[in-house]
């Protein structure tokens, strides 16, 4: 039996590369199959895009695989909340899976917005995955620009 020189920072690092390469409870579901019932516990979150347009706050949310009727927006004391449910196409038998990593259920995303807005005046589009909801300021929130003439 050969002995090996023990490197804590090549370990070390090694543990930290298999930690941040992705997230902790996928990894152990492979590793521990009693865990996967830990899944129901993951909360499905959409990556979300906001950004001002001057006279507009923009949002964009993805959600592929989600049907428009399956999404419901609503604003509230400036909080825009974006729900909905990701169902499964299809019933598999758990057993017959080589990767499960897709998630299913439902989702609720709850944003503060930047400014004031008008409630009345959104407009939202969904587009191959993508929920874009354009959300007009009202006039006293917008940047008012002034002209100061310097001698």
């Amino acid at each position: 039996m050969a002995l090996m020189k023990w490197s804590p920072s090549k370990e070390v690092e090694r543990w930290f590369e298999e930690f941040f390469e992705e997230p902790f409870l996928p990894r152990a579901w492979r590793r521990f199959p009693s865990l996967k019932k830990l899944r129901e516990l993951e909360e499905i979150s959409p990556a979300i895009d906001m950004y001002d347009n001057k006279d507009e706050v923009v949002v964009k949310a993805e959600i592929p695989g989600v049907e428009k009727e399956n999404v419901h927006i609503s604003i509230s004391d400036n909080t825009l909340t974006i729900k909905g449910e990701m169902k499964k196409e299809e019933e598999v038998k758990e057993e017959d899976y080589y990767y499960s990593e897709r998630s299913y259920g439902s989702f609720a995303r709850a944003l503060s917005l930047p400014a004031k807005v008008k409630a009345d005046k959104i407009k939202a589009n969904f587009k191959d995955g993508i929920l874009e909801i354009h959300l007009p300021k009202v006039e006293e929130a917008k940047p008012k620009e002034i002209k100061i003439d310097v001698k």
